[in-house]
């Protein structure tokens, strides 16, 4: 069960603008003459509208009402503000930061370039020195070291050399080494 004490601690809480963007929020503002409706900005000019409006009809005290209102809203505003530029401010000075080391790695990485004679870092791969290939292989195959063997890796056999055809008899003529398979083998056999 809640205790009655954090039940009005939240309730007090629920008018205070919650962190958000206050320039933009609109603002439900109970004045002397009824509630007045906007952002911050809009609210500040009804209020000294209505300000005016009694200062004509000679009301000192509604007057001073409206524009106590006027400043509260002003006081809100001027805060969000300053918020705001703080922000920016701050976002600014670290993308000046972030800049900054983004260039001392840039001259770093030039100067190893120029000190290294432009070989490192250069976008010519045949230019820098390449390492040595070792072969590993054993004449046994790759059987024992572990390794996999790729088609790169199988050492490469002879092509195959085409076999010779027999020419073909004559017609009606059989070779004397072929038979006749087939279905039709005993009619072959009748029609000779």
């Amino acid at each position: 069960m809640r205790s009655s004490k954090s039940r009005s601690r939240s309730k007090n809480n629920r008018n205070r603008p919650s962190g958000g963007n206050v320039v933009n929020r609109v603002f439900d503002s109970s004045g002397p003459e009824g509630k007045v409706r906007g952002t911050p900005q809009q609210i500040i000019d009804k209020y000294n509208q209505l300000a005016r409006d009694a200062q004509l009809g000679n009301d000192r005290v509604a007057t001073e009402n409206f524009q106590q209102h006027a400043e509260h809203y002003q006081r809100l505003l001027n805060e969000a503000q300053r918020e705001i530029e703080s922000r920016r401010e701050e976002q600014e000075r670290q993308n000046r930061e972030r800049q900054a080391e983004r260039d001392r790695e840039r001259a770093e990485r030039q100067e190893r370039e120029a000190a290294g004679g432009g070989s490192q870092g250069s976008s010519d791969p045949g230019a820098t020195a390449q390492p040595d290939v070792l072969d590993l292989s054993d004449a046994g195959g790759n059987e024992g070291s572990g390794l996999v063997e790729t088609p790169e890796s199988k050492p490469n056999k002879p092509a195959r050399k085409p076999r010779a055809r027999k020419p073909k008899p004559a017609e009606g003529e059989q070779a004397d080494d072929t038979k006749p398979s087939g279905p039709n083998e005993d009619a072959t056999k009748v029609a000779e």
